[in-house]
């Protein structure tokens, strides 16, 4: 969400890989999102390749739905996306139609009310929030009252510079890179096996 981003030609954006690799959709004009980029997400899949499969993820500041749609490509069994934008989400929600995807839901709304809801768990949660504006470490804490499967991932994504935030005890970060002005990272529960 909220900042620019390159976004390919005629603002539409690419599904790596899976079933629906290949396949564009358009995303909202200006710096109403920020798409996680091709190069990235690649790179976070491949992490999570091991165990996307038959996964229930929450994409939970959606924008254009770009980490929860290659989730679903690859195999995820379904995503919540939360969006507190009312046209960014409906634009997702067209997306989802025409790609005939029955396995996700879109929640209009602040994704800290969300949380505030009765948790149910989930095995990957995707974090790319408005940078400079979320307190990632908070967020953090509240994904760890119920919100999270055992052995859950939790991708974070955050400006290069900024300070890595604390994890709640027993998480760990299993990887930690950065592209460009960004830096993402993958976090889950200490002793759980981790991806490799």
């Amino acid at each position: 969400m909220a900042k620019r981003s390159s976004t390919g030609p005629s603002g539409r954006l690419r599904i790596i890989g899976g079933r629906w690799r290949g396949r564009r959709f358009p995303c909202p004009p200006g710096d109403v999102t920020r798409p996680t980029g091709d190069r990235i997400r690649e790179t976070v899949f491949n992490w999570l390749a091991p165990v996307i499969e038959g996964t229930r993820c929450l994409d939970l500041f959606a924008g254009t739905g770009a980490l929860g749609l290659e989730a679903l490509s690859r195999g995820a069994a379904g995503v919540s996306f939360v969006e507190s934008d009312a046209v960014v989400a409906e634009r997702l929600a067209t997306t989802l139609a025409e790609l005939n995807c029955a396995d996700a839901d879109v929640i209009v709304g602040d994704a800290f009310r969300f949380l505030a809801t009765t948790p149910r768990p989930y095995d990957i949660v995707f974090l790319d929030p408005p940078f400079g504006i979320i307190d990632l470490e908070n967020l953090c804490t509240l994904l760890d009252s119920g919100w999270l499967a055992r052995g859950a991932y939790v991708y974070i994504e955050m400006p290069r510079d900024d300070a890595v935030p604390q994890l709640p005890p027993g998480w760990e970060t299993t990887r930690n890179k950065t592209a460009g002005l960004v830096r993402f990272m993958l976090a889950r529960r200490a002793g759980d096996c981790t991806v490799n």
